[in-house]
């Protein structure tokens, strides 16, 4: 009797231990948790992928999981998912389907979005327009096509990996993005002669500054003294920028005040171009005997700063009543000076 309890000890142990793993990684894998939740919907265009017990994250932090996936009657996908109670959701949540991993595993990512930071309520319902569907991974492959024919297998894997990884969650350029990668890889493809050219003249480039080093070494030194000058006199500068700002208003207060009068100068202006206009003749008959009259000016002021008359002519007329004739005065100096 006592060696029979031995090795039925030993089994009992083996077996409670085999059912405490078993019962842990049951709960692992349909992700049952035991603290109170909060239970919210959200509306989907696309879920595909989207299973019962997939998990809800925040900043990728599994805090939920998913209860069920129904379509409604607009062929939209309704997702009932729970978020422990302890962990904040606000009413500005975005909801996205991210990839888990390369077989379809998905899960929901909960993310803050522009809005109220007030916690959203249990039982809120989360409508389509702030979620977002998965990446496409037919059109996201398909795109990088021309580059995978080019590479091993287990290089494929990686790529794509990291390709899923970097575009989750941007859906809405995938499009755009691929058609842009498939036309690139093809023109590097078919312009390698360019391509090669351009190597040609990146390497004559560089051998010219090579070349140059001591000229580029030289505007180095110099620029590091012009920025340590600057530097110096900072406060100076400083000053300066406070004067100008000064000067500025001061500018601002002179045209404030001459606004009033410059702008009745302007509206006076219409008036005087219209006399000028009509007593054109006598302007132009002006303008061209002032260089005459200026030089004789000129002449009179010769002798220092004063101006100098000498008369050399005069004349005029003394109006006499009927039937008296007019009387005409007239002087003339025959002096030298007076004959140019």
């Amino acid at each position: 009797m006592r060696g029979i309890w031995r090795p039925l000890l030993k089994l009992t142990v083996y077996t409670v231990t085999i059912a405490l793993a078993t019962s842990v990684l049951t709960l692992i894998i349909v992700n049952e948790r035991f603290t109170p939740t909060n239970t919210y919907t959200a509306q989907f265009t696309d879920a595909s992928g989207v299973l019962p017990n997939s998990d809800v994250r925040i900043a990728g932090v599994t805090v939920g999981k998913v209860e069920s996936v129904e379509v409604t009657d607009d062929n939209r996908a309704t997702v009932e998912f729970t978020v422990a109670e302890d962990e904040f959701v606000p009413r500005s949540v975005r909801i996205a389907v991210k990839y888990k991993n390369l077989i379809g595993d998905r899960y929901l990512e909960l993310e803050h979005g522009p809005g109220s930071a007030a916690e959203l309520r249990d039982g809120a319902n989360i409508p389509a327009k702030r979620t977002r569907p998965a990446v496409n991974l037919t059109v996201l492959f398909q795109g990088f096509r021309p580059l995978f024919e080019g590479l091993q297998p287990a290089q494929v894997n990686q790529l794509a990996d990291e390709i899923l990884r970097t575009l989750q969650g941007e859906g809405g350029t995938i499009n755009q993005l691929l058609a842009h990668t498939a036309s690139l890889t093809n023109t590097i493809a078919d312009r390698d002669r360019v391509i090669g050219q351009l190597v040609d003249n990146l390497n004559q480039v560089l051998g010219t500054v090579s070349a140059r080093d001591a000229q580029l070494a030289t505007l180095v030194t110099q620029l590091q003294r012009l920025v340590s000058g600057l530097s110096a006199n900072r406060e100076a500068i400083g000053e300066s920028v406070q004067s100008v700002s000064q000067l500025t208003t001061s500018v601002a207060g002179l045209l404030g005040e001459a606004r009033p009068p410059l702008k009745a100068d302007i509206e006076h202006l219409s008036g005087l171009a219209a006399n000028l206009n009509r007593g054109s003749e006598t302007v132009d008959h002006v303008l061209r005997n002032l260089p005459t009259l200026l030089n004789e000016v000129d002449r009179t002021a010769s002798y220092g700063s004063w101006f100098q008359f000498y008369l050399c002519q005069a004349g005029g007329t003394i109006n006499l009543p009927k039937p008296l004739p007019n009387n005409v005065v007239a002087y003339q100096n025959a002096a030298a000076r007076c004959s140019g």
